[in-house]
């Protein structure tokens, strides 16, 4: 770790690899720590595209303005602790979460770090936009799903707003890769134009349960005689896919978990009437259905504006240009609302004490403002930045009205405790009360670890 001496220069001479990022197994520890499962469920919030840490959750004032930017910072609850002026809310709830504001990792491009966020590992190509392919490893939820899944629920990892798209294909890392489609998180994707976020989870007059069970006899029957053909690659994974939609169908408390039309109106209105809002608001549903982990894709692609410039709905957070009119017109009113909303509905319903929330994405945004004439826009904006971004947790035991880490003064390079994306899967899995360094194995027997990474005790009071 840095000592608070190290200086810029020395930092990077050191590189990340002298701060100790390299995925290598740490020791296992001797005991579990602060934090150890104090979660029934875990809430991702991911924000695609790449937050910027400068104008969010690591203002500094006092930096040049080609740093600092055009916004300035705003005080908190929390003595000290300053976020971006354009969210109010969520600076006034500063005193319930912490900000992790040393995130650091080498991986440059949307599809590989969201592969990296969301997995805890490097993708094998490193720094660009690969394809999900059937041999990456597992997102957190198909891993959740292979060591624990639960009895709760139909399904143990369910991804809303889904799939993200990192531009224009769906980002690797959100899906059970190796270990098959038996353990695919369940997919949801826009559910701001229906009343309930699966139609057709709904009740059909013409098919009482009776009936639904006749339906299901006949299907197995037709696929004993399926089974008997040659081998079809296609029907592979079929039989589990039924298995789970008819879970889902035979439980009331699923069918109920997806049905928006039991919140009031004055509540939808708050998280806001939009994609973000709503998927948000569906996500404290399925922490209340005891879901062990959802992950909220806050928008569905990380830089949808290019094409719809107009559609508030479709922009992400690549925000290479015009960076200060996308985050003040479109993403940081609709993020100020829903994300406030979601930490104030769970504390009022008493679900943060078994809920860990994580508002992160897969890396954040340079400290110089720059225009890039490879980009659509005609202000400057922000490149990609890996070396140094903040993230967000709350709930199950996390300290609220802290501050963890700490960045130089144009929050470039971490000047203390430094942490990496598979030390947070590392804090998941300890926070759900599993060890981090579980070995499972997949469809060949192949051991491998959770994650190499290690928990990050030190955010848990």
């Amino acid at each position: 770790m840095l000592s608070f001496q190290t200086t810029r220069r020395e930092f990077l001479r050191l590189g990340v690899a002298g701060l100790g990022l390299t995925a290598t197994a740490p020791a296992a520890p001797t005991h579990h720590g602060p934090g150890w499962g104090r979660a029934k469920s875990v809430l991702i919030v991911f924000a695609g595209g790449g937050q910027s840490q400068l104008e969010m959750w690591d203002p500094k004032p006092d930096a040049p303005e080609i740093v600092r930017g055009e916004f300035g910072a705003i005080r908190t609850p929390v003595p000290g602790t300053f976020l971006g002026e354009h969210t109010p809310r969520i600076a006034a709830l500063a005193d319930r979460y912490t900000i992790l504001r040393s995130m650091s990792h080498e991986d440059l491009d949307h599809g590989s770090a969201t592969y990296l966020a969301l997995t805890g590992h490097y993708h094998r190509q490193r720094s660009g936009n690969p394809p999900a392919s059937p041999d990456d490893r597992p997102t957190f939820g198909s891993l959740l799903t292979r060591v624990r899944p639960t009895d709760r629920f139909a399904h143990t990892a369910v991804h809303l707003n889904a799939p993200l798209f990192s531009p224009t294909v769906p980002a690797p890392g959100q899906f059970a890769g190796l270990l098959g489609r038996e353990f695919e998180p369940l997919q949801v994707g826009d559910t701001s134009g229906q009343q309930i976020a699966m139609p057709g989870l709904a009740s059909q007059p013409g098919l009482p349960p009776l009936r639904v069970a006749a339906r299901q006899k006949l299907l197995a029957a037709i696929d004993t005689y399926r089974d008997r053909l040659a081998a079809n690659r296609r029907l592979e994974g079929k039989d589990t896919l039924y298995q789970q939609a008819w879970r889902m169908l035979s439980n009331p408390a699923c069918r109920q978990a997806f049905d928006l039309s039991r919140e009031s109106s004055a509540l939808r209105d708050r998280y806001g009437r939009n994609r973000s809002g709503q998927t948000c608001l569906l996500a404290r549903r399925l922490v209340e259905a005891e879901v062990p982990l959802i992950t909220v894709m806050w928008n569905h692609n990380a830089r949808g504006q290019d094409n719809a410039p107009d559609q508030t709905d479709a922009y992400g957070w690549d925000t290479h240009n015009d960076i200060f009119m996308a985050l003040r017109q479109h993403l940081l009113p609709r993020f100020d609302l829903s994300f406030s909303a979601l930490l104030e509905d769970l504390a009022d319903r008493g679900l943060m004490e078994t809920t860990l929330v994580i508002c992160m994405g897969e890396f954040g945004r340079a400290p110089l403002v720059a225009r890039e004439r490879s980009f659509a826009g005609i202000s400057p904006g922000r490149k990609h930045w890996a070396a140094a971004y903040s993230i967000v947790l709350a709930g199950a035991g996390v300290r609220p009205g802290a501050v963890y880490g700490a960045t130089d003064r144009l929050a470039a390079y971490p000047r203390t405790e430094p942490v990496t994306p598979w030390d947070i899967g590392a804090t998941i899995f300890h926070s759900l009360g599993i060890d981090p360094h579980t070995t499972y194995t997949d469809s060949l027997e192949r051991p491998y670890e959770l994650t190499e990474g290690r928990a990050v005790t030190g955010l848990f009071g």
